[in-house]
């Protein structure tokens, strides 16, 4: 029964990706419930994601981000919308709102039956920076944009920083870039893009490097020096002292739970509100939604929080239908993300192995490196690195770097790890094959073969694996299987010279019963030599996953990270 009876209100707090999808599923579902949402803002439902491409020039009108306002949610959907409206508190005993017109400055109360919480989050600010000094912002919202970009206009800027590596960080980083900027990136870990696994990461790294973009990691700021409220120095813990015109937080969000602090709600381990399957909170009649909110891992249910648009819209009409008697219910989320560095794509999803690690599986781990499409129509690479659980066959994570349909393939990857799918289901998909926009064996497929033989016996060790135990002096065998001009350009200390078509005629030089490495220059041939030897009575015979280009890479970056640690 509702308690308010004089309104019977559906009411939301917040009108972006969240609050709107919550209003217009809820009204598709029950014409007679009366439907208000409350925005403190100015503008309602728009683009997030699409902020940083106006900044770099993209995107020519901001006004595009914005395709909806208030007078078009009340005709199509009958909802009334209050921009500049504050919500200033929630009683929950009387279902009861107390809010503030942020124009008039008025006080007024409205009731509710069932409130929906699509607050958001707010951008994380890290000492001793504040948002007092003049050129010090964060990118959340369409008055950010616009306020970095009227700075741009009316002040003269060279040089920018930009504190944070995660996805709006990068697409500051780009887009600045774009925009004629110097640009430094500031990170505090030794490590950018920390959803990665470090050596893809570091690839990442590398990119942004040749496109003149500064990275600075491992470090704080230990102190500022500003004139008249505008920061001009930077002077890390380091003792690096960085020019700066602009500065841009992009440090993380922190979920936006000031209204309901005051009661006993549930929270996460991230300090978002804990939800069940169908967004309700642990108070009655409270739902929560968006970046608010904690969702769950699709692979093993474990708390995740990953603050997305896709899946901010995705919660709103979940709640939307529940608040209306739907039965839509979240089934979680992989974490998917993917991001533009300039002429590269890098995406994600699911676990890195160092997670999967953490988290006690058993991990078989390949280095895919495929062109997207057919290299005689100019195909360029794919690096993909897959993570297989050894006990049930079924990915729990995938990494790609390359210029060449990376979104179909993460894609490919996200929707069979979301239906259960095994490696072995990967290699059957009838996927769309023409030279233009794959290969014969696509890299999902070749990723899915090779990481089925890997967990029948055709064993891969990574490069890592290998480094290390070459490191602490164990005895193997590394048969490196390419020609002897590419073998004689560089190689793997101790590996031995011996072509795939030499094998059989040598395989006298060999011991049967030693650890036995195989390798060629990205993995397939390495492979065929491992068949061969297996097929031939060798014991114990790995490939190296990705061959002698990704063994190059992955210990540069081994180096590379002691250097910086």
């Amino acid at each position: 029964m509702c308690i308010c009876f004089k309104f019977c209100t559906r009411a939301v707090i917040g009108s972006v990706a969240a609050g709107t999808s919550v209003a217009a599923k809820a009204r598709r579902n029950n014409e007679k419930n009366k439907i208000t949402v409350y925005e403190k803002g100015e503008d309602i439902s728009y683009s997030v994601c699409g902020m940083p491409f106006y900044l770099g020039g993209e995107i020519s009108d901001l006004e595009t981000l914005i395709p909806r306002d208030t007078n078009w949610f009340k005709k199509r959907f009958n909802v009334d919308i209050f921009t500049e409206t504050e919500v200033v508190s929630i009683d929950e005993v009387n279902q009861k709102l107390r809010l503030k017109n942020l124009a008039t400055g008025e006080l007024f109360e409205d009731y509710y039956d069932k409130l929906v919480l699509a607050t958001g989050a707010t951008p994380r600010i890290i000492a001793p920076f504040n948002l007092n000094y003049q050129n010090v912002f964060t990118m959340h919202n369409m008055a950010d944009t616009r306020a970095i970009d009227n700075y741009l206009k009316t002040n003269s800027c060279q040089n920018v920083v930009i504190f944070g590596t995660g996805y709006v960080g990068l697409e500051m980083m780009e887009q600045l870039k774009h925009r004629g900027l110097n640009v430094t990136l500031i990170q505090r870990s030794s490590q950018i893009m920390t959803n990665y696994d470090g050596e893809m990461a570091y690839r990442a790294e590398l990119i942004i490097l040749e496109n003149g973009v500064n990275i600075i990691k491992n470090v704080t700021t230990k102190k500022i020096i500003e004139k008249d409220d505008i920061i001009h120095t930077i002077v890390l813990n380091d003792g690096t002292q960085i020019p700066t015109d602009l500065v841009i937080l992009a440090t993380g969000v922190v979920p936006q739970t000031g209204l309901v602090d005051h009661m006993n709600i549930a929270k996460g381990p991230s300090g978002a509100l804990k939800v069940s399957a169908d967004m309700a909170t642990s108070i009655p009649n409270i739902y929560a939604v968006g970046d608010i909110a904690e969702s769950f891992s699709v692979i093993d249910g474990s708390p995740l929080y990953r603050p997305m648009g896709s899946t901010a819209n995705k919660m709103g009409r979940i709640a939307g239908d529940a608040i209306t008697g739907g039965q839509l219910r979240h089934r979680g989320v992989l974490g998917t993300g993917i991001v533009r560095l300039f002429d590269v794509t890098v995406a994600q999803t699911g676990f890195t192995e160092r997670i999967a690690n953490a988290k006690g599986y058993e991990v078989e781990v390949l280095y895919n490196i495929k062109p997207g499409h057919a290299d005689y129509l100019n195909g360029t690479e794919n690096i993909i690195k897959a993570i297989v659980d050894k006990k049930t066959g079924k990915l729990l994570g995938v990494q790609i770097i390359g210029k060449d349909g990376v979104d179909k393939r993460i894609d490919v990857f996200a929707t069979a790890m979301s239906f259960g799918a095994t490696v072995s289901d990967l290699f059957h998909l009838d996927l769309a094959y023409q030279p233009l926009y794959a290969t014969t064996k696509d890299p999902v497929l070749y990723t899915g073969m090779a990481l089925d033989n890997a967990l029948n016996g055709r064993r891969l060790l990574t490069p890592t694996k290998l480094y290390q135990l070459l490191q602490d002096g164990q005895k193997i065998q590394i048969i490196d299987v390419r020609s002897k001009k590419q073998y004689d350009q560089q190689h793997i200390d101790s590996a031995i010279s011996m072509p795939l078509g030499d094998i059989r005629k040598r395989i006298s030089e060999l011991d049967k019963n030693i650890l036995t490495v195989t390798y060629c220059n990205k993995g397939v041939t390495g492979n065929a030599a491992q068949n061969l030897l297996i097929n031939l009575g060798f014991a114990n015979v790995y490939n190296l996953s990705g061959g002698h280009k990704n063994y190059k890479m992955v210990v540069n970056y081994i180096k590379y990270s002691k250097i910086k640690h």
